[in-house]
Parts: structure tokens; C-alpha cells; sequence
């Protein structure tokens, strides 16, 4: 079985490959079938290997990723050349035929590229993260004008599936009052966030008007996609962006 995966829905320029990973494809069993691609979260070294291998096939990846330490921060680094695991939640790019990758399993996977294709970025935004400002600090990697970026939203947590305590509303309502109208008061005292909204906001606030996606629900479709949500111990769907030289 090949790699699934969905291609990003956006105007992007010839050249550019970018999109998601699902689920399916894969050698890995139990919570983790089957696609998993993170290292860990405790599946077998070697099917993870083999998973990874397959994802560089079937996409037709141009190189290895350099596969981030994800801690929900705002730290971003740049990819220039192949090397192991960094610390950090945003990875950006000018050079041809390297992949900017995140991981998620419910958290937002955002992919940027300015207009000519020629900068690139994968940021991964989970609530601490994005609350932070892990989409601001990537896009100021950029020498583009946020105006001429596209930001393509991949699948995560929808808004009826994500709850939250009054803690997480607060920090958001902290940085911008207007950010409260994206928390959706439940009959239990806590709040359903919509982090595609938070999304769309964080970025129109930094300038960048063309933003697509936002339509998926991870938690909604085991089928397709993990949710450690749903699922607690389960693999890891990778997101990614690269230009052909």
C-alpha cells in the first residue's frame, strides 16, 4: 500500500510540493497503524524507519526532513543542510530541494511560502505554542512582506473536539481581547477553542490575508488521521513543504 497523503489547497507556485501525511501506508501496528512518523512516541525504531523511508518514496521528497524536537515553544530554525533533530517548533528555508516538516496528532500544522516560491516554512502550532507567538516568530524568517505570503492551515483538532480550560481562554484573551470570540462556552464550565480561528487571526494580525484550509478534524476521522485526543498513545502525521530545484 502506498503513502496517502492530502495535498495543500492553495494557489502555490509551480515547483512547489506541499501537504499531509495521513495515517495509511505504513508498517506500524496497534495505536500506532499504521503511517506512524514519530520516533517518540514509543513504536518500533524500525518501522518507524521504514515509514519514514516510505513517506520520502511515495512523496518523491527531494531529501530527508530534518525532523524537529517539538516542545511547544516559538523557536525556529533554519534548514541549510541535513542534520539531526533540533530543538524547536518552526522550521524555514531558501534553499531548493529541502523539506521544511512538522508532526502533529491533533496540534495545528501551519505551511507558509512566499509568492515566488522561494521562501518556505512548516510551523507547529499547538495552543501553548500558538498562544506564544510560534506563527509571528516564523513569519518573521521571512524577507517577504507578510501581504505576499500564503499560509496553508493543515489538519487538526476542530473547535466541537478541543476543549479548554478558562486558563488557556485567558492567555489567548491577554494577548488580544478578540480572540475570545474563537472559545465557546460548554455545559461542563469549560470553553471549546477553535484553533483554525485562533489561527486565522494570529495571521491576519501579522499581515498575511491568504490563508487556506482549516477543514479537517483529526479527533473526527480515525480513519485518516491520529488524535491523541482521542486516542492517547497513537503515531504521528507528518506536514510538509519543499521547491524543486
Amino acid at each position: 500500500m502506498s503513502v496517502n497523503w492530502i495535498a495543500a489547497d492553495w494557489p502555490a507556485p509551480d515547483g512547489l510540493v506541499a501537504g499531509s501525511t495521513t495515517r495509511t501506508g505504513g508498517v506500524s501496528a496497534g495505536g500506532f497503524d499504521s503511517l506512524n512518523l514519530g520516533a517518540h512516541v514509543g513504536d518500533i525504531e524500525g518501522n518507524v524507519a521504514e515509514n519514514r523511508r516510505r513517506f520520502a518514496a511515495d512523496c518523491k521528497l527531494p531529501s530527508a526532513p530534518m525532523w524537529l524536537s517539538q516542545v511547544h515553544g516559538t523557536e525556529v530554525t533554519v534548514s541549510s543542510e541535513q542534520g539531526n533533530s533540533q530543538e524547536a517548533d518552526a522550521i524555514f528555508t531558501r534553499e531548493p530541494d529541502r523539506v521544511c516538516a512538522v508532526m502533529t496528532a491533533d496540534c495545528l500544522p501551519v505551511l507558509m511560502v512566499s509568492g515566488d516560491g522561494v521562501e518556505l516554512a512548516a510551523a507547529h502550532a499547538g495552543w501553548r505554542g500558538l498562544c506564544n507567538g510560534v506563527l509571528e516568530s516564523t513569519l518573521r524568517a521571512f524577507e517577504t512582506s507578510p501581504d505576499n505570503i500564503l499560509a496553508w492551515l493543515g489538519p487538526a483538532i476542530s473547535q466541537q473536539n478541543f476543549e479548554v480550560g478558562d486558563d488557556v481562554r485567558q492567555a489567548f484573551v491577554f494577548h488580544d481581547d478578540a480572540a475570545g470570540e474563537f472559545f465557546m462556552p460548554n455545559d461542563r464550565g469549560r470553553w471549546q477553542a477553535d484553533l483554525y480561528g485562533l489561527a486565522r487571526q494570529r495571521l491576519n494580525a501579522a499581515g498575511v490575508k491568504q490563508i487556506y484550509g482549516g477543514n479537517a478534524c483529526t479527533y473526527d476521522d480515525p480513519d485518516r488521521f491520529f488524535s491523541y485526543r482521542r486516542d492517547g498513545r497513537c503515531g504521528r502525521m507528518a506536514h510538509f513543504v519543499f521547491r524543486y530545484s
